[in-house]
């Protein structure tokens, strides 16, 4: 069978050193054409992938099978719905849109022309949040009681950009950016939440969108977890620190794909997903505890999983409905914060 040719709109960091790369180390899958109008990186698609360069979105449609989109947060929403209106099936970076509502008019679009709508949760395959969920699932940790998670970097200077100047129509922030991330692995790991509270603050000058951000969810099980994301986190805590009725289990260190993946290592190669072992975490309590090796991180897994959704019509590897869960629980916390009260889901 001939590759499915992917078209992807946005060469930033998204684009660059995530899609491209994981599109063209997956089998089946062929880049084809890239949506940029910067001329050095319309040089270097070419030269990397032999993928053309386009400039315009409108330019793309005839060229793909498959359209990824990973261009700034505000066109998420137009441009999947331009690509489903010309029935093609299509991966969104996360966020999917700005609000849950936008996010089932866009479910509803695929459904309605049978499309494939998937959104690139690709923290599932973290290495850590795979070992994490290994524990719970063999019932290491005995029932979970808390989870606490954090993306904390030091960043007293700004980096500039739509994510950290850009106001409420730009879709930027922490909430939206990495927090979409830990929102997702806690509903993925304790399931759905039934009330949010949440803290949001500007901390840098020259910032329009939160970088200092809290948020705590109580899951229907009563199981509570607490999310940190920030760009002045002078002291990292630990990446994960879960509690549970039989032991807890501590990680510090952020999974190493996204590491490797900006410093030019091909996804397919030997030990790209593997963790150091001075990183692995510690299973245990106070009288015992264990080193846990971690999982390695798996991203290849998101494109191989939409590969054969499109090949064998399956599931794709991220259901756009949970995405749209993720995006209720972060509205609910923009207006927790907002109005500092405790926002009831259920």
């Amino acid at each position: 069978m001939s590759d499915i040719r992917v078209g992807l709109v946005g060469y930033g960091p998204a684009g660059a050193y995530f899609h491209a790369p994981l599109i063209h180390a997956t089998p089946g899958l062929s880049l084809a054409a890239v949506v940029t109008g910067n001329p050095d990186r319309q040089a270097e698609i070419v030269a990397r992938y032999g993928a053309a360069a386009v400039s315009d979105v409108r330019d793309l449609w005839e060229r793909c099978d498959l359209v990824v989109i990973a261009s700034p947060n505000r066109t998420h929403v137009s441009t999947a719905t331009a690509a489903l209106t010309r029935g093609l099936p299509v991966v969104v970076d996360k966020p999917l849109a700005r609000t849950a509502e936008e996010g089932r008019e866009l479910l509803r679009l695929a459904e309605e022309r049978g499309l494939m709508l998937t959104v690139f949760h690709n923290r599932r395959w973290d290495g850590d949040f795979r070992t994490l969920r290994r524990l719970a699932e063999d019932g290491r940790l005995g029932r979970v009681l808390r989870l606490e998670s954090r993306f904390e970097r030091w960043r007293p200077v700004p980096k500039g950009g739509w994510r950290e100047t850009g106001g409420p129509e730009e879709v930027g922030g922490l909430l939206y950016d990495l927090g979409s991330h830990l929102v997702d692995q806690a509903l993925r790991l304790l399931g759905p939440v039934r009330e949010v509270y949440c803290e949001s603050d500007v901390r840098r000058e020259g910032v329009a969108a939160d970088d200092d951000t809290f948020i705590a969810l109580t899951h229907d099980s009563g199981a509570r977890s607490h999310l940190w994301v920030s760009s002045v986190a002078a002291e990292r805590g630990p990446r994960f620190r879960v509690l549970g009725s039989a032991a807890g289990f501590v990680k510090y260190g952020m999974d190493v794909q996204e590491e490797r993946l900006r410093a030019g290592m091909t996804p397919g190669s030997p030990g790209f997903g593997d963790d150091e072992e001075e990183r692995w975490g510690v299973l245990g309590t106070d009288d015992e505890r264990v080193v846990v090796r971690t999982e390695p991180g798996a991203y290849l897994d998101f494109y191989r999983g939409v590969a054969a959704a499109l090949r064998e019509g399956g599931r794709p590897p991220v259901d756009a409905r949970s995405a749209i869960d993720v995006l209720t629980v972060i509205e609910a916390a923009h207006l927790s914060a907002s109005r500092r009260i405790v926002v009831h889901l259920s």
